[in-house]
């Protein structure tokens, strides 16, 4: 029997959260995701893998990658691209280790790499962690983005994937510049309220800044933002086309949004 949520303890060991092998990208690559607790992927992971431009071939750094979903859809479209998920979760990177063992992802393995380490260290602690400086071409990131304030939960491991922490995003943004190259790219999804504090954050390090509105329906206000920057440019911000996840009626994904969550296209 599955304890409620509210009875399940922090140190929840890996079999007793469940599992659940779910296909992305048309059957491209399938990803093993806790079916009870943690962050479950969707929509928000694929929008934030089409960052990343279609025939890019560099080292990409998937901050904070949960069980993989991002870093996945870009190895899985990028076919030259090597990423590395970077998890201090070792729950959630186990999930990620045993996605990359399945055999229906064997030609993506190879591209594929895990580091277990805090997204949030600074100096020679991060780089003894792994997290090389100017290592990377492109660093991507989904944080948590409900404040703590949002949602509160008794479990650990659903926390550090839905409640950020406070200066979550110039810690992360700042983890993001000192492990691109210079010239290199980083790329996040979050919601409107944080478009002040990442502005804020990204502007110190990135420029040629480019912000992208999802919006569920065309009337419909913005419910996320993608902002994507360049490294040391001193390029100015612009705001980009918005994509519409839906048409005014019905619930069907419109052509460019189905077209982006399968992999077919890249946001930009």
């Amino acid at each position: 029997m599955t304890l409620p949520e509210k009875e399940l303890p922090e140190t929840t060991p890996l079999e007793a959260l469940g599992e659940t092998e779910d296909v992305f990208h048309r059957g491209r690559f399938h990803l093993i995701q806790p079916a009870l607790k943690g962050h479950r992927s969707g929509v928000d992971a694929m929008m934030l893998a089409a960052c990343v431009p279609h025939e890019f071939n560099g080292y990409v750094a998937d901050l904070g990658a949960g069980a993989g979903a991002a870093g996945f859809a870009v190895a899985a479209r990028c076919e030259q691209a090597q990423v590395t998920l970077i998890e201090r979760s070792e729950l959630m990177t186990e999930f990620a280790r045993k996605s990359m063992a399945l055999v229906v992802n064997a030609s993506l393995a190879p591209r594929l790499s895990l580091l277990n380490a805090d997204v949030s260290l600074t100096g020679k602690k991060r780089e003894e962690a792994g997290l090389i400086s100017n290592y990377f071409d492109f660093a991507i990131m989904n944080p948590p983005f409900n404040s703590a304030a949002d949602r509160s939960t008794p479990h650990v491991l659903k926390a550090e994937a839905h409640v950020m922490p406070p200066d979550m995003f110039e810690t992360w943004i700042k983890t993001a510049a000192a492990i691109v190259k210079p010239g290199g790219s980083v790329a996040i999804i979050a919601r409107p309220a944080s478009l002040y504090t990442i502005l804020t954050a990204l502007s110190a390090r990135f420029g040629a800044i480019q912000i992208i509105p999802i919006h569920p329906r065309p009337q419909a206000a913005a419910i996320r933002l993608i902002f994507i920057g360049v490294k040391g440019s001193k390029a100015p911000l612009s705001f980009q086309p918005a994509l519409n996840l839906h048409e005014n009626t019905g619930n069907s994904f419109t052509e460019r949004a189905i077209a982006i969550n399968n992999g077919l296209t890249s946001l930009l």
